[in-house]
């Protein structure tokens, strides 16, 4: 009788830890949809999942995103508001092999980038950029 006790705890602790980690386990891209400046575009296409979004001022975000399938990360920095061109600049690189990295700039409307590295067991630090505002951000390892 106590072992069969035992048993419905440990069941009811583990379905109430699966509850807890779902609860807590919303898809990257759906917890900063609309928290920053420009919202992601899915330019770096289907299989990505945003990791992280660092905002450039009131000028934009650039976004991090991985696709788990592939194993690559994947950088784009958005405008807040389409306008006039002015640089922008979307790059990601291997942290430890800065040899291995991607980078678009150049005057666009709405977006540079997608682009893209190979990242399975490695390290990155993306860097984005629109006018003469930038930010570069690190520690983010696939």
């Amino acid at each position: 009788m106590k072992r069969m006790h035992r048993v419905a705890a440990v069941t009811a602790i583990a379905a109430a830890t699966a509850a807890a980690a779902a609860a807590f386990a919303a898809p990257a891209s759906a917890a900063v949809q609309g928290a920053y400046e420009a919202e992601y575009n899915g330019a770096c296409g289907s299989g990505y999942s945003v990791l992280y979004g660092y905002d450039i001022g009131e000028l934009g975000t650039v976004y991090l995103t991985w696709n788990e399938r592939t194993g690559e990360n994947c950088a784009v920095t958005v405008r807040a508001r389409k306008g006039a061109p002015v640089y922008m600049q979307a790059k990601v690189f291997q942290t430890d092999h800065t040899l291995v990295s991607a980078s678009d700039s150049g005057a666009y409307t709405t977006y540079a980038g997608p682009v893209y590295i190979p990242a399975r067991g490695e390290c990155v630090t993306v860097r984005g950029q629109i006018a003469d505002e930038y930010v570069s951000f690190s520690g983010f390892c696939g």
